[in-house]
């Protein structure tokens, strides 16, 4: 058969037992349908008659001609999963985590501060005299009021709560015993179980990089005027803790909330702090109105979105951007393993490279956690391009900035440094079944069968400036 196939019509004529290449030979021998004519035998759209009658005079074809769909469902969409796929995963053994938000002396910043604070038990010591670090004369006193005095760092405290994703499909027992006879697609339940399980994996990986701006209680369709900060729409993401924490609000900052509210991309008060896209994890440090260039302390993550969001702030995509981020976040101790955007960014920046005649490695790889890699050829894999040996990870959901006549930017690129951020999992992905064909039609309620899939986790954060983000970018 290989030897004469080479259209879709070649296979539909070997596969219904037509030869010639005549799809119709068929028909016309039996008296069904001609050639020519207004009445013809013209293609499956049309509505075909009994010896080249039209259906208006009578003929009918139905009850001797039909399309045969076969039992195959092909799938028009893409459902890939990459942004959940990226994280590690972690058993579910504690809700909450400690973390040193300051030095016993030197403050919190990457670089350790020095200035004109004296030596002192108790104090912050945030800014130390040069000299008052730790070298010490012979024989120094120990203790409150002496040369060497008690210090200490500053711990604080985060949690997060389990989420509960489900989803539910169901079906009769008439459809799952009519799917196998005549033209069905046989067994009803695998496929829709299979369909099914792709949407749950799916649903997760577009939780995982939910816009920001929708966490703002107020949130509807943002203010498409210059002023106010009231939506336009009456939309109210009111649920939105049910799911699991978007990467895009962990990768985050106070000023980058700010600015949200202060160019109307939230439907906060202008300038006013937004909570609920600020507070994670029971902190609420981002929740203060920060200004371009402050930042919190330790929650803050390293954001760069430019002077604002106004739509004359958009930026084009520059190698220095990605170049000056990068070096930011290896500052503040973070080693991005991974990079996450969209397909178009992707593109743009191939594109950049291209035009200075560089280009970007092709590999094999897994994003490392703990020095673990996926090994080459494993189905566990992606085949992306890297920069600067950074995975870059395509995914159709990232979002983009976009608000009032600023509507053509690119995706949003997130810097992941993964041994400090993964996929918490209390209980892992479940199917579960009942009805009528398991001998249990009281259980559903109906005569019919239900099934359902569940699962139990959350992601989490040990260290926030050592994760990036680049938006607000064209």
């Amino acid at each position: 058969m290989s030897g004469y196939i080479k259209t879709i019509r070649d296979l539909e004529n070997a596969t219904y037992g037509i030869r010639g290449g005549m799809s119709n030979q068929l028909l016309k021998g039996a008296g069904i349908a001609t050639l020519s004519g207004s009445n013809g035998l013209v293609g499956h759209d049309t509505t075909l008659g009994l010896n080249g009658t039209s259906s208006a005079m009578g003929g009918s074809l139905g009850a001797v001609y039909n399309k045969i769909y076969g039992q195959k469902v092909w799938s028009m969409i893409n459902q890939e999963v990459n942004a959940l796929s990226i994280l590690p995963k972690r058993p579910y053994t504690q809700s909450g985590w400690r973390v040193m938000t300051q030095r016993p002396m030197g403050g919190a910043n990457a670089a350790f501060g020095l200035g004109t604070q004296a030596y002192s038990a108790g104090n912050a010591m945030l800014t130390p005299h040069a000299d008052e670090i730790g070298g010490t004369q012979e024989n120094a006193s120990i203790g409150t009021g002496n040369d060497i005095q008690p210090l200490a760092p500053v711990y604080q405290t985060l949690f997060m709560s389990p989420k509960i994703i489900a989803h539910m499909f169901d079906y009769s027992e008439l459809a799952a015993e009519m799917a196998k006879i005549d033209d069905g697609i046989g067994d009803i339940r695998a496929m829709i179980r299979e369909d099914m399980g792709k949407l749950h994996a799916e649903v997760q990986s577009k939780m995982a990089v939910m816009p920001l701006e929708f966490y703002d209680l107020d949130n509807g369709t943002y203010n498409s005027g210059s002023g106010g900060g009231t939506p336009d729409g009456a939309q109210v993401y009111a649920d939105m803790e049910k799911n699991l924490t978007s990467l895009m609000k962990i990768v985050a900052s106070s000023a980058e909330v700010h600015e949200f509210t202060t160019d109307h991309i939230a439907a906060a008060a202008n300038g006013g702090a937004a909570t609920d896209m600020g507070k994670i994890y029971g902190n609420t440090d981002r929740v203060a109105s920060t200004a371009v260039g402050a930042s919190v302390g330790f929650m803050d993550a390293t954001v760069d979105f430019g002077d604002g969001y106004a739509a004359a702030e958009q930026r084009s995509l520059t190698l220095s951007l990605i170049n000056s981020l990068i070096q930011s976040l290896r500052i503040e101790g973070g080693s991005p393993k991974v990079i996450l955007t969209g397909y178009d960014t992707i593109q743009q920046l191939a594109d950049l490279l291209q035009a200075q005649e560089r280009f970007m490695d092709a590999k094999e790889i897994m994003p490392t956690h703990n020095g673990v890699k996926g090994v080459k050829g494993s189905e566990v894999g992606f085949r992306v391009a890297t920069y600067y040996d950074i995975p870059l990870i395509p995914s159709k959901d990232m979002p983009k900035t976009s608000h009032d006549t600023l509507s053509t930017g690119l995706s949003d690129m997130l810097f992941l440094d993964t041994d400090h951020l993964w996929l918490s999992v209390l209980k892992p992905t479940e199917y579960f079944e009942d009805g009528i064909n398991h001998g249990n039609p009281f259980g559903v309620g109906t005569l019919g069968n239900q099934g359902l899939f569940r699962t139990m986790g959350e992601i989490g954060c040990s260290f926030f400036k050592g994760q990036g983000k680049i938006t607000n970018i064209k």
